[in-house]
């Protein structure tokens, strides 16, 4: 949910220290992002699996996947509209639909 407001966030950036103050956003949001999504994905691997290393080589092909298909579809966006705004928000409906479907997921609790 923070990447989707850091993205309309973005969409009305328009000085410097504006842009400074996204960054720093962006800074914090970053520094936990790697670890905290591998342990959740760790928790949704089956408790008996003993080879968990092709579930973690999935979610690095996943992750490289949705890097390639992210930049293109901001780069597709800007180059047919002429608007990195329009880009942002674009990349915020893309996290919209991943939290979705990550909703979707059902989960015991563990607390």
């Amino acid at each position: 949910m923070i990447w989707i407001v850091i993205c309309i966030a973005a969409y009305f950036v328009y000085t410097k220290n504006q842009f400074f103050l996204l960054a720093t956003g962006i800074g914090f949001v970053m520094g936990g992002i790697q670890s905290l999504s591998r342990s959740t994905y760790a928790k949704l691997i089956p408790e008996d699996t003993h080879d968990t290393a092709s579930y973690f080589s999935f979610y690095d092909v996943c992750d490289r996947l949705s890097t390639v298909i992210g930049t293109f579809m901001f780069g597709l966006v800007n180059q047919l509209t002429g608007s990195m705004r329009l880009s942002v928000l674009v990349l915020s409906v893309i996290f919209l639909i991943g939290y979705i479907l990550i909703k979707r997921i059902p989960s015991k609790n563990i607390y």
